[in-house]
């Protein structure tokens, strides 16, 4: 069983985020990072259809950076009405025991995507290096994408080769489903 959360910290989140995740949203988190008390419990209230997953990983960085800073302090997700994409990317920074929903709230989780056009013009010994340029970024972005859900599914019933089957067509699941997984501890 988690660790109980002060109501008032569910009523007034020390951070509430809402909206695209990107570098107006991480701006924003950073600045009220910063201001948070260095004991106790504090919560980071979220709610996002999706976003930039780099900025999702600077914001979960600095969690456990602070958290490694101040052991002394609990920083706690709650995710409200939908956790999507970048979002769920967030959420894997924090220990099962501090992740959080509110009823009614889904998670949607899926693969990292890609729009690339690779232009091929030209000798052919110089066709190769653009392909492998562009086969070297898709191969560090799923080693990125694969290290993330490897800490989503941390602690939880579900391994990573289920949650990896699932995503490549969008895995949307409800906040029961994910506690019941252990994705997250509780629904509040």
């Amino acid at each position: 069983m988690p660790d109980p959360i002060d109501p008032q910290l569910i009523e007034f989140p020390n951070i509430s985020l809402s909206g695209t995740v990107d570098q107006n949203m991480y701006v924003y988190f950073k600045g009220r990072l910063g201001q948070l008390p260095q004991s106790g419990t504090c919560t980071i209230e979220l709610s996002t259809l999706g976003g930039d997953p780099e900025v999702a990983r600077m914001m979960g960085e600095d969690v456990r950076f602070h958290s490694d800073l101040h052991p002394e302090r609990r920083i706690v997700f709650i995710g409200k009405a939908a956790v999507y994409s970048a979002g769920a990317t967030f959420m894997s920074f924090f220990a099962v025991p501090n992740r959080f929903l509110a009823r009614g709230t889904r998670l949607m989780i899926h693969e990292r995507l890609i729009n690339k056009t690779v232009h091929l013009e030209g000798p052919l010994s110089t066709c190769l290096a653009p392909l492998r340029a562009a086969i070297n970024e898709i191969e560090a972005s799923i080693s990125i994408q694969n290290e993330g859900f490897a800490n989503l599914v941390l602690g939880s019933s579900i391994t990573l080769e289920e949650l990896q089957g699932k995503v490549s067509e969008n895995w949307y699941l409800e906040a029961q489903e994910a506690k019941a997984l252990g994705l997250v501890a509780d629904i509040i």
